[in-house]
């Protein structure tokens, strides 16, 4: 079968190198298409007309920055990488990622750009493979991540480059950036897709306990160990282990925490048997770990180990693009049978404004109560809380000055529960317990 729309003859380079790899990408089940060196788009199969094309939009003969982003300019001219240009410079393979138009909206696309020479060593043509990357939305959603900001762009296009391998990975950045939802995304571009993917929060974990729910124990191993119980790197075989916020591990827990990273192996607590673990780990922190190794606080040769693939999620206030979207996203979820959320344009540009120290768990929170108060499921600035938005910006969530005067100031004069505490001062409950715990308040 044909799997080719109709070319010009005309149109297409005179290379037998060229002819040929337009019949084998005949049988190819990626979207591909073929581009002479001015952007044209020469040739595209069967893959790439179902995914991206449109009968009533021919694209044969265009150029493809008008077909994939709507530009009457190439990519490098209007701001985005192209890859053509540094394919063209390193006469080998590039890839991007970029949000391309389809029939069903804004898309996230890996784009893989490889140039054909020709035996004298010219560039004739260009081959494109496009892969969808079903891992984050650029439209609102329903779950999952979204986003289409550059800031954004950037750390889903390491989370591509990452997934496929076994190379563990460290997610940084503020509290509320959505870590775990990149380490999920991980894991389900993964091989170990179809695997458990099980989250330890370290920071809920006394150090007596630590052990016992890493590794498991056996009956009697101490008072109250009534039963075996396995731990969660046992549940975790052939999956992923997910170590969320890792710089709160304490140091003598540090040591068998690398110790079996580096070995691959483990005993349950009162055990003498050997286990051996199967997972790939992600660990995710708000703290830097890079000045705790110069304080002590953090041991170097784990920091390396874990650290193979560092990816930095942005803080919200450089994500100002995402917001109308992620604001979208939190309403779509949140409506309840037939009442639909919508959000007024001045309402809007309100958030647009804010800091958002609390990041995206913030921005939801405040989503969540406005939409208590939206009766005719419109969203106006009268429903958001006027304090909190119109604040000045403000450092970091992990390095704002919380010290133990100040938090003892608001533990004494804020009339509400600690979950109100932490929601108005745009943190998370477990942050808020965190930092009363280091000052001596919990």
């Amino acid at each position: 079968m044909k799997t080719f729309l109709p070319t010009p003859t005309h149109s297409l380079p005179h290379s037998e190198q060229v002819q040929s790899l337009v019949s084998f990408l005949e049988h190819e089940p990626q979207p591909m298409i073929v581009l002479d060196p001015n952007y044209n788009i020469l040739a595209a199969n069967t893959a790439y007309q179902r995914q991206f094309g449109s009968a009533d939009k021919p694209f044969i003969g265009h150029k493809c920055y008008q077909i994939s982003h709507h530009y009457d300019v190439p990519c490098d001219q209007a701001g985005e990488n192209c890859p053509m240009k540094k394919a063209q410079e390193m006469r080998g393979p590039d890839r991007v990622l970029h949000i391309h138009h389809t029939p069903r909206g804004p898309e996230h696309v890996d784009v893989e750009l490889r140039p054909i020479l020709d035996e004298h060593g010219v560039i004739t043509a260009y081959v494109e493979r496009l892969t969808l990357v079903r891992s984050a939305s650029a439209r609102p959603s329903n779950e999952g991540l979204v986003g289409r900001s550059p800031a954004f762009n950037l750390a889903l296009s390491e989370l591509q480059r990452v997934a496929p391998s076994m190379l563990p990975v460290l997610l940084l950045g503020e509290s509320g950036t959505g870590k775990e939802l990149f380490a999920r995304a991980v894991h389900e571009n993964s091989d170990r897709a179809t695997g458990p993917f099980v989250v330890v929060d370290c920071s809920g974990l006394p150090e007596t306990l630590f052990e016992s729910e890493l590794f498991g124990h056996e009956k009697g191993a101490f008072t109250g160990a009534t039963t075996r119980k396995p731990g969660l790197v046992e549940t975790a075989q052939g999956g992923t282990l997910f170590l969320d916020e890792i710089g709160d591990v304490p140091l003598a827990m540090q040591v068998k925490l690398l110790r079996l990273i580096e070995s691959g192996t483990y005993r349950r607590v009162g055990s003498v048997e050997t286990l051996h673990a199967n997972f790939r780990l992600i660990a995710a922190t708000h703290k830097p770990l890079e000045k705790m190794m110069e304080s002590g606080e953090f041991r170097q040769d784990l920091y390396y180990r874990i650290s193979a693939f560092p990816i930095q999620l942005p803080p919200l206030r450089n994500r100002v693009e995402d917001i109308g979207l992620l604001a979208n996203s939190f309403l779509q979820r949140a409506g309840t049978g037939k009442r639909r959320l919508t959000i007024e344009t001045e309402a809007l540009t309100q958030l647009q404004r804010h800091s958002w120290p609390g990041n995206i768990r913030e921005l939801r929170n405040v989503l969540e109560r406005a939409s208590l108060f939206a009766d005719d499921g419109v969203i106006r600035s009268t429903h958001l809380p006027q304090a909190p938005v119109a604040i000045s910006p403000q450092p970091p969530a992990a390095s704002m000055p919380f010290d133990g005067s100040s938090l003892a100031q608001a533990l004494a004069t804020f009339k509400g529960t600690r979950s109100e505490l932490a929601r108005h001062m745009g943190i998370s409950e477990r942050t808020l317990y965190r930092r009363l715990k280091e000052q001596g308040l919990a």
